[in-house]
């Protein structure tokens, strides 16, 4: 998940073993389990399953983007705090999101084979958004107070 939807949907760790279960009580995804080992459980959507899924991929949403970002919240709220306070939380952003950034550019250049040309336009949009970010943090270590 962190290297798919991660950057733009975050999932708990709970869900990801509750809502596979509830599916599949659901009728929509089948269970098997390896009978050795570690025991893994996979799940296949059922033909239910991919209608409902296809139904739900084809309802358009009034949903905007919605941005959680602990560091923005930081500078939202701490926006008065000390200088030097608000430059540590920037710099370590601007840390965070090249990182993410230089992840995205390889998925970019190299996309995984699997990846078809939905996944590769958001994989190329969630890199403009980090290279933003980028921008954004560098430009608040460069004048804390937004002033300059």
């Amino acid at each position: 998940m962190g290297d798919t939807i991660g950057g733009f949907w975050s999932v708990p760790h709970s869900q990801l073993y509750a809502e596979p279960a509830r599916l599949a009580r659901a009728g929509l995804l089948v269970e098997e389990r390896e009978s050795t080992g570690r025991r893994r459980r996979t799940f296949a959507l059922t033909d239910s399953g991919r209608a409902a899924l296809d139904a739900w991929l084809g309802q358009p949403t009034d949903e905007g983007t919605e941005l959680r970002d602990l560091a923005l919240l930081k500078l939202f709220f701490g926006g008065q705090a000390a200088p030097r306070s608000i430059a540590a939380v920037a710099t370590r952003a601007v840390e965070v999101h090249q990182a993410r950034l230089a992840a995205y550019e390889t998925a970019v250049a190299e996309p995984p084979t699997h990846a078809d040309l939905h996944q590769l336009a958001i994989l190329a949009l969630t890199a403009r958004y980090e290279r933003q970010a980028v921008a954004f943090w560098q430009a608040v270590v460069a004048d804390p107070d937004l002033t300059g």
